[in-house]
């Protein structure tokens, strides 16, 4: 269903990132990333920090994660856990030139008192690869996280997982091809081109009526984005996606990270979400058992027991 913009509600989100400050392309290990190309860091951070900006202009809370030297790559944060319900699943990266980086992540939680922290031991890569809708949780694989990361994340969050197979490398993670555009009423968008023909099947069985991205908006990685249910913020260069997303009701925030780009990530991959503990209702005391019995063989009530004390 077409929805207008103004059945559309933003909701207040909760994001860590981790600022670029010792960002550099001095390995590859995927397709965008070219160590003969330099880097301006500067203009990196500058960029980072004008998202923190939108971010908090939009309601959204962003805690900072320290940077570490030699992990040119921690800017990328959604890669470090995936966290639902307050519960927060740690990463194992693929690569040993990332693998700290889990490490900081869970130092991180562990340090601001959340309790529940699991170590996998499947590769998978937090965010990245995992996405989170109301009812699901799709598990991409293919090129970073294993295929067995999907039953090791089901079972310590509880939620059905789906998996989902990558095949071009281009898109080397789930969210540079597909993103949650809101995740209560199952609504997303996704480039049908990155995904084997299963899965293709598999998500339009789940989202029938997705938006589909064009080749030339998922290779501006305009499906590495963030949706708060009404804005979504995203690489400018994806202006396919802008008249759509208005067409559904979103309003689209175009920014600019090509520099972060240069590493193969953009506005998702330096955003990850700490979705908090459904808050629990409060549950009345039970009430005090009858201590006498009524004329007619019943309880007494409270009421009339003490109509009779009168």
């Amino acid at each position: 269903m077409i929805r207008t913009a103004s059945a559309r509600e933003a909701s207040p989100r909760h994001y860590l990132m981790c600022p670029p400050e010792h960002f550099e392309v001095r390995y590859a290990i995927n397709p965008w990333m070219d160590p003969g190309t330099p880097v301006d860091r500067a203009r990196a951070l500058a960029q980072w920090e004008g998202l923190v900006a939108r971010y908090r202009a939009l309601g959204h809370t962003v805690d900072v994660l320290d940077p570490e030297p030699g992990l040119p790559d921690m800017v990328y944060a959604a890669n470090g856990a995936t966290v639902v319900g307050g519960r927060v699943f740690g990463a194992r990266f693929a690569f040993a030139e990332r693998e700290p980086e889990a490490a900081a992540h869970r130092a991180w939680f562990t340090a601001r008192g959340w309790a529940d922290v699991g170590v996998p031991v499947q590769v998978n890569e937090g965010e990245g690869d995992f996405a989170v809708t109301g009812r699901w949780l799709l598990a991409g694989h293919g090129f970073r996280s294993s295929p067995l990361a999907l039953g090791e994340a089901q079972e310590f969050f509880g939620r059905p997982a789906i998996g989902l197979e990558l095949v071009d490398p281009r898109f080397y993670h789930l969210d540079t091809a597909f993103a949650v555009l809101d995740a209560e009423r199952e609504e997303v968008v996704y480039f049908p081109g990155a995904f084997s023909p299963g899965s293709r099947a598999v998500l339009a069985a789940l989202f029938p009526g997705a938006l589909l991205a064009s080749e030339a908006d998922a290779l501006a990685l305009g499906l590495n984005a963030v949706s708060d249910g009404r804005h979504v913020v995203l690489p400018r260069e994806a202006r396919g996606l802008f008249g759509p997303l208005r067409e559904r009701g979103f309003d689209p925030v175009g920014v600019e990270l090509d520099e972060l780009v240069k590493g193969g990530g953009s506005v998702k991959c330096c955003t990850q979400e700490l979705r908090p503990a459904p808050v629990q209702p409060a549950v009345p005391p039970p009430a005090s058992p009858a201590r006498s019995a009524s004329p007619a063989g019943g309880h007494a009530s409270p009421q009339s027991m003490s109509r009779a004390a009168r």
